[in-house]
Protein backbone atom coordinates (compact mmCIF):
# COMPACT_ATOMS: atom_id res chain seq x y z
CA UNK A 1 0.00 0.00 0.00
CA UNK A 2 1.50 3.53 -1.26
CA UNK A 3 1.41 6.16 1.26
CA UNK A 4 -0.91 9.02 0.32
CA UNK A 5 1.55 11.52 2.69
CA UNK A 6 2.45 13.89 -0.43
CA UNK A 7 6.00 13.46 0.11
CA UNK A 8 8.58 14.18 2.54
CA UNK A 9 8.50 17.79 3.16
CA UNK A 10 11.07 19.81 5.10
CA UNK A 11 12.49 16.38 5.44
CA UNK A 12 13.93 16.32 1.92
CA UNK A 13 16.41 18.95 3.55
CA UNK A 14 16.66 17.51 6.96
CA UNK A 15 20.64 17.49 7.95
CA UNK A 16 20.34 13.84 10.08
CA UNK A 17 23.82 14.98 11.40
CA UNK A 18 22.03 18.07 13.59
CA UNK A 19 20.18 15.31 15.56
CA UNK A 20 21.27 11.79 18.25
CA UNK A 21 20.87 8.61 16.33
CA UNK A 22 17.96 6.76 17.10
CA UNK A 23 15.96 9.84 17.79
CA UNK A 24 12.38 10.80 16.64
CA UNK A 25 12.37 13.99 14.87
CA UNK A 26 8.99 15.59 13.84
CA UNK A 27 8.11 18.56 12.21
CA UNK A 28 5.87 20.44 14.56
CA UNK A 29 5.24 23.14 12.13
CA UNK A 30 3.80 20.77 9.73
CA UNK A 31 1.92 18.82 12.46
CA UNK A 32 0.16 22.01 13.37
CA UNK A 33 -0.50 22.51 10.05
CA UNK A 34 -2.74 19.60 9.76
CA UNK A 35 -4.13 19.82 13.15
CA UNK A 36 -5.55 23.59 11.65
CA UNK A 37 -7.37 21.99 9.52
CA UNK A 38 -8.84 19.02 11.43
CA UNK A 39 -9.71 21.99 13.98
CA UNK A 40 -11.55 24.32 11.28
CA UNK A 41 -13.05 21.56 10.19
CA UNK A 42 -14.89 20.94 13.25
CA UNK A 43 -15.64 24.06 14.18
CA UNK A 44 -17.63 24.44 10.93
CA UNK A 45 -19.47 21.35 10.73
CA UNK A 46 -20.07 21.33 14.89
CA UNK A 47 -18.12 18.16 15.36
CA UNK A 48 -15.99 16.46 17.49
CA UNK A 49 -12.49 15.76 15.83
CA UNK A 50 -10.31 13.13 17.82
CA UNK A 51 -6.88 11.76 17.40
CA UNK A 52 -6.48 7.98 17.02
CA UNK A 53 -3.65 7.27 19.71
CA UNK A 54 -3.56 3.64 17.63
CA UNK A 55 -2.42 6.21 14.26
CA UNK A 56 -0.07 8.62 16.35
CA UNK A 57 0.80 8.23 19.89
CA UNK A 58 3.27 10.33 20.36
CA UNK A 59 2.61 11.64 24.16
CA UNK A 60 5.68 14.80 23.86
CA UNK A 61 3.13 16.25 21.11
CA UNK A 62 -0.30 16.09 23.47
CA UNK A 63 -0.14 19.12 24.75
CA UNK A 64 0.11 20.58 20.66
CA UNK A 65 -2.83 18.11 19.62
CA UNK A 66 -4.83 19.61 23.11
CA UNK A 67 -4.90 23.16 21.66
CA UNK A 68 -6.52 21.92 18.38
CA UNK A 69 -8.49 18.97 18.58
CA UNK A 70 -11.49 18.06 21.11
CA UNK A 71 -10.21 14.62 22.35
CA UNK A 72 -8.58 11.28 21.13
CA UNK A 73 -9.86 7.68 20.77
CA UNK A 74 -8.21 4.71 22.40
CA UNK A 75 -7.99 0.88 20.81
CA UNK A 76 -8.11 -0.38 24.45
CA UNK A 77 -6.71 0.03 28.13
CA UNK A 78 -3.11 1.04 27.47
CA UNK A 79 -4.07 3.81 25.25
CA UNK A 80 -7.47 5.02 27.76
CA UNK A 81 -4.79 5.14 30.45
CA UNK A 82 -2.16 7.28 28.26
CA UNK A 83 -4.98 9.48 27.04
CA UNK A 84 -6.03 10.05 30.55
CA UNK A 85 -2.40 10.80 31.78
CA UNK A 86 -1.04 13.26 28.81
CA UNK A 87 -4.30 14.21 26.44
CA UNK A 88 -6.81 16.57 27.14
CA UNK A 89 -10.91 16.41 26.27
CA UNK A 90 -12.95 13.63 25.54
CA UNK A 91 -11.99 10.32 25.36
CA UNK A 92 -13.86 7.19 23.01
CA UNK A 93 -12.39 3.75 23.36
CA UNK A 94 -13.06 0.84 21.04
CA UNK A 95 -11.90 -2.59 20.67
CA UNK A 96 -13.04 -5.71 19.15
CA UNK A 97 -13.22 -7.33 22.00
CA UNK A 98 -12.70 -6.63 26.24
CA UNK A 99 -11.29 -8.60 28.86
CA UNK A 100 -13.87 -8.29 32.00
CA UNK A 101 -11.24 -7.50 33.90
CA UNK A 102 -10.34 -4.39 31.76
CA UNK A 103 -13.66 -3.46 31.14
CA UNK A 104 -14.37 -1.54 34.82
CA UNK A 105 -10.88 0.67 34.24
CA UNK A 106 -12.22 1.37 30.72
CA UNK A 107 -15.39 3.06 32.15
CA UNK A 108 -14.24 4.87 34.03
CA UNK A 109 -11.50 5.97 32.21
CA UNK A 110 -13.47 6.86 29.13
CA UNK A 111 -16.28 9.13 28.11
CA UNK A 112 -17.69 6.80 25.36
CA UNK A 113 -16.89 3.46 25.32
CA UNK A 114 -17.30 1.45 21.49
CA UNK A 115 -18.78 -2.07 21.74
CA UNK A 116 -18.75 -4.86 18.53
CA UNK A 117 -21.79 -6.27 18.29
CA UNK A 118 -24.77 -6.40 20.43
CA UNK A 119 -24.07 -9.43 22.63
CA UNK A 120 -21.14 -7.68 23.33
CA UNK A 121 -22.85 -5.12 25.13
CA UNK A 122 -25.79 -7.64 26.61
CA UNK A 123 -22.71 -9.96 27.97
CA UNK A 124 -21.30 -6.72 30.01
CA UNK A 125 -24.58 -5.18 31.02
CA UNK A 126 -24.18 -5.53 34.58
CA UNK A 127 -20.18 -4.37 34.41
CA UNK A 128 -21.48 -1.42 32.71
CA UNK A 129 -24.71 -1.02 35.24
CA UNK A 130 -22.24 -1.45 38.00
CA UNK A 131 -19.95 1.44 36.71
CA UNK A 132 -22.61 3.72 36.64
CA UNK A 133 -23.99 2.73 40.29
CA UNK A 134 -20.91 3.98 41.68
CA UNK A 135 -21.45 7.26 39.67
CA UNK A 136 -19.18 6.61 36.74
CA UNK A 137 -21.04 8.50 33.22
CA UNK A 138 -20.28 7.59 30.02
CA UNK A 139 -21.65 6.55 26.29
CA UNK A 140 -22.60 3.09 24.83
CA UNK A 141 -21.83 2.64 21.11
CA UNK A 142 -21.68 0.25 18.87
CA UNK A 143 -19.54 -0.44 15.86
CA UNK A 144 -21.48 -1.46 12.45
CA UNK A 145 -19.94 -3.27 9.69
CA UNK A 146 -21.79 -1.09 6.35
CA UNK A 147 -20.64 -4.07 4.12
CA UNK A 148 -19.67 -1.86 1.54
CA UNK A 149 -15.88 -2.21 0.81
CA UNK A 150 -13.97 0.94 -0.24
CA UNK A 151 -10.70 -0.08 0.66
CA UNK A 152 -7.41 -0.21 -1.56
CA UNK A 153 -6.10 -3.66 0.02
CA UNK A 154 -8.29 -6.29 0.81
CA UNK A 155 -6.48 -7.63 3.87
CA UNK A 156 -7.08 -4.41 5.36
CA UNK A 157 -10.49 -4.21 4.31
CA UNK A 158 -12.82 -4.38 7.65
CA UNK A 159 -15.60 -4.57 5.57
CA UNK A 160 -14.26 -7.83 3.71
CA UNK A 161 -16.44 -10.67 3.74
CA UNK A 162 -16.25 -12.80 6.62
CA UNK A 163 -14.89 -9.59 8.75
CA UNK A 164 -15.49 -9.89 12.31
CA UNK A 165 -14.75 -5.48 12.54
CA UNK A 166 -18.50 -4.19 13.64
CA UNK A 167 -21.74 -5.68 13.69
CA UNK A 168 -23.22 -5.79 9.89
CA UNK A 169 -25.55 -3.41 9.23
CA UNK A 170 -28.48 -5.54 7.18
CA UNK A 171 -28.84 -7.52 10.75
CA UNK A 172 -29.33 -4.09 12.74
CA UNK A 173 -32.71 -4.32 14.31
CA UNK A 174 -34.16 -1.32 16.44
CA UNK A 175 -33.79 -3.65 19.72
CA UNK A 176 -30.21 -3.86 19.43
CA UNK A 177 -30.07 0.32 19.97
CA UNK A 178 -31.73 -0.27 23.59
CA UNK A 179 -29.22 1.53 25.48
CA UNK A 180 -27.24 2.87 23.04
CA UNK A 181 -26.20 5.94 22.76
CA UNK A 182 -24.32 6.35 18.86
CA UNK A 183 -23.10 4.34 16.13
CA UNK A 184 -19.92 3.79 14.64
CA UNK A 185 -18.57 2.90 11.09
CA UNK A 186 -15.24 2.96 10.37
CA UNK A 187 -13.95 1.59 6.60
CA UNK A 188 -11.76 3.97 5.22
CA UNK A 189 -8.23 4.40 5.13
CA UNK A 190 -6.08 7.70 3.85
CA UNK A 191 -9.02 8.54 1.52
CA UNK A 192 -10.69 11.59 0.27
CA UNK A 193 -14.46 12.52 0.74
CA UNK A 194 -16.05 10.37 -2.02
CA UNK A 195 -15.53 6.90 -0.91
CA UNK A 196 -17.21 8.27 2.46
CA UNK A 197 -20.10 9.63 0.78
CA UNK A 198 -20.63 6.40 -1.08
CA UNK A 199 -20.14 4.24 2.02
CA UNK A 200 -23.12 6.37 3.87
CA UNK A 201 -25.83 6.24 0.43
CA UNK A 202 -24.80 2.34 1.45
CA UNK A 203 -25.53 2.70 4.81
CA UNK A 204 -28.70 5.06 5.25
CA UNK A 205 -31.46 3.85 3.96
CA UNK A 206 -30.84 1.40 6.98
CA UNK A 207 -29.91 4.02 9.65
CA UNK A 208 -32.26 6.72 8.70
CA UNK A 209 -35.37 5.57 10.64
CA UNK A 210 -32.61 4.90 13.45
CA UNK A 211 -31.05 8.25 13.16
CA UNK A 212 -33.46 10.46 15.49
CA UNK A 213 -33.15 8.09 18.99
CA UNK A 214 -28.96 8.57 18.52
CA UNK A 215 -26.59 11.05 20.28
CA UNK A 216 -24.21 10.69 18.25
CA UNK A 217 -22.61 9.16 14.67
CA UNK A 218 -18.61 8.40 15.13
CA UNK A 219 -17.59 8.13 11.28
CA UNK A 220 -14.11 6.63 12.15
CA UNK A 221 -10.76 7.19 10.95
CA UNK A 222 -9.28 6.99 7.41
CA UNK A 223 -10.14 10.82 6.12
CA UNK A 224 -7.71 12.07 4.63
CA UNK A 225 -8.75 15.51 5.17
CA UNK A 226 -5.63 17.45 4.98
CA UNK A 227 -4.39 16.40 1.69
CA UNK A 228 -4.09 19.22 -1.01
CA UNK A 229 -7.43 17.84 -3.03
CA UNK A 230 -9.31 16.25 -0.39
CA UNK A 231 -13.18 18.30 -0.43
CA UNK A 232 -13.07 19.75 2.71
CA UNK A 233 -16.20 22.11 2.11
CA UNK A 234 -17.99 18.51 1.01
CA UNK A 235 -17.58 17.24 4.09
CA UNK A 236 -18.66 19.78 6.44
CA UNK A 237 -21.82 19.97 4.50
CA UNK A 238 -22.25 16.54 5.01
CA UNK A 239 -21.90 16.30 8.36
CA UNK A 240 -24.18 19.62 8.88
CA UNK A 241 -26.58 17.67 6.77
CA UNK A 242 -26.09 14.50 9.31
CA UNK A 243 -26.56 17.07 12.01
Amino acid sequence: MQTQAGGPGAFARFDLNRVPSPAFVVDEVAVRRNLAVLQDVGARADARVLLALKAFSMWSLADVVGEYLDGVCASGLWEARLAREFYKGHLTTYSPAYKPADLPEILRLSDTVIFNAPDQIARFADLIAAARAEGETFDIGLRLNPEHSEGEVAKYDPCQLGSRLGFPVSQLKPEHLNGVDGLHIHALCEQGFEPLERIWAAVEPKLAPLLPDLKWINLGGGHHVTRADYRIDALVAFMKDLG
